[in-house]
């Protein structure tokens, strides 16, 4: 049915159950994995991460930061999909919207099935950005599954 699942995650404690949820399709499924990681400059989000930004960072220092943080995110969901046995790859979007990021890799990578989680962050970094689930599902034209 689904040969290629993209899984969006952000991170979040919500978001890995999406990653679990899709990576446990994708096993079921014998579908490849393309797992994304969409980082904004600039946003709520890399504050609520925990990164060590203060006043004085330059772009440099934050576009550094947010890479490390994808990194070490992805390799650590590539290392659960290698342990269930599914094929995946791991992407790192930076400087876009995520809803964008995700829509757009989604496309690039032919990918026939698009799962995330209802929404990531909470509190008011979630009131600020609105929800980039909503988003994802007003712009794909592939279907959608949302986990909670």
């Amino acid at each position: 049915m689904y040969k290629h699942v993209l899984i969006a995650t952000d991170g979040s404690e919500l978001a890995q159950k999406g990653v679990d949820h899709g990576l446990a399709l994708a096993k079921v499924l014998g579908a490849t994995a393309s797992i994304v990681v969409v980082s904004e400059l600039f946003t709520g989000p890399v504050l609520a991460d925990g990164a060590d930004i203060g006043l004085m960072t330059t772009a440099a220092e934050l576009r550094h930061e947010l890479e490390r943080s994808a990194e070490a995110l992805l390799k650590s969901v590539g290392e659960q999909a290698e342990r269930m046995g599914v094929p995946c790859e791991t992407v790192h979007v930076l400087g876009v919207v995520p809803a964008e990021g995700i829509l757009d890799t989604a496309a690039k990578r032919s990918c026939d099935l698009i799962v995330m989680a209802s929404h990531g962050r909470r509190g008011i970094v979630r009131l600020v950005l609105g929800s980039q689930t909503a988003e994802v599902l007003a712009g794909a034209t592939t279907p959608v599954l949302i986990v909670r």
